[in-house]
């Protein structure tokens, strides 16, 4: 469906709902290229007893890491830490949810996961296998070379 150039992604989310019938769904940025097993996902958001789940990825940092103590390097290295968990982008959410969302211009993110999350109610999925996202120009030529081995990780 397109939504406008100017929707924001509650906004997007909003303009189906007709189609959701109040049932589960999974919207994604599309930005992405995971090996996340969707069924381990659907289980483990039903399981959690919180309505929506969020995809959590731990990606491998771009540049080397220090862990530092005051002014010493007590850990180097290079191109081998994570940064941390963020949202991979690969979301579980209940159509009831819907009602949280209240105009175009509404953010999935922080009209609604923040909300949720502040009240206890998102629950994180970890994915520790391959997660890649498209953001950039060097992005997209990594996810290229990895197709053009002949054997990219999320191929199926």
């Amino acid at each position: 469906m397109d939504t406008g150039i100017g929707t924001g992604t509650g906004g997007r989310i909003k303009r189906v709902e007709d189609w959701l019938d109040g049932e589960q769904f999974m919207p994604t940025y599309g930005d992405g290229v995971a090996t996340v097993d969707f069924d381990k996902l659907v289980d483990f958001d039903l399981s959690s007893g919180c309505a929506p789940t969020v995809t959590a990825v731990c990606p491998s940092a771009r540049f080397g890491g220090l862990n530092l103590d005051v002014d010493s390097v007590v850990r180097f290295g290079e191109k081998r830490f994570s940064e941390g968990w963020l949202n991979g982008g690969f979301t579980v959410l209940s159509g009831t949810l819907l009602d949280r969302i209240h105009g175009e211009g509404d953010s999935l993110e922080t009209d609604m996961l923040e909300g949720l999350s502040d009240a206890g109610e998102l629950a994180a999925f970890r994915h520790e296998g391959f997660w890649q996202c498209m953001d950039t120009p060097r992005d997209v030529r990594l996810l290229l070379d990895l197709w053009n081995s002949g054997s990219p990780p999320w191929k199926s």
